[in-house]
């Protein structure tokens, strides 16, 4: 079962004027998973589909990832169309992940 941790929100890079990917964790979380996440991302490296870390640190009792913005989330392509996924996209999902 998927547990999601953190939030994640749509932001711009005010020096590029860039869309990002910021996503959030309060420090007091009790089982903190964003510093691991950034090690992943990281050695990654620059990869299709793998976003880039721009900035990783510490602000106002939270610990916060700055990524490069992919896309919309599957989850907002999944409610663009109606819930359901055809076969077809799934397949086509399923491709790409097993080329990244």
């Amino acid at each position: 079962m998927w547990r999601f941790i953190g939030d994640v929100y749509h932001g711009m890079d005010i020096l590029t004027g860039k869309h990002v990917a910021v996503k959030l964790e309060h420090i007091n979380t009790e089982r903190p998973r964003l510093r691991h996440e950034r090690m992943v991302y990281k050695s990654l490296g620059h990869s299709v589909g793998i976003p880039q870390v721009l900035w990783f640190g510490f602000d106002r009792g939270y610990t916060a990832m700055v990524t490069n913005l992919l896309g919309p989330s599957l989850e907002v392509l999944h409610s663009a169309c109606g819930c359901r996924f055809s076969l077809k996209t799934v397949l086509m999902l399923a491709d790409q992940l097993v080329c990244i």
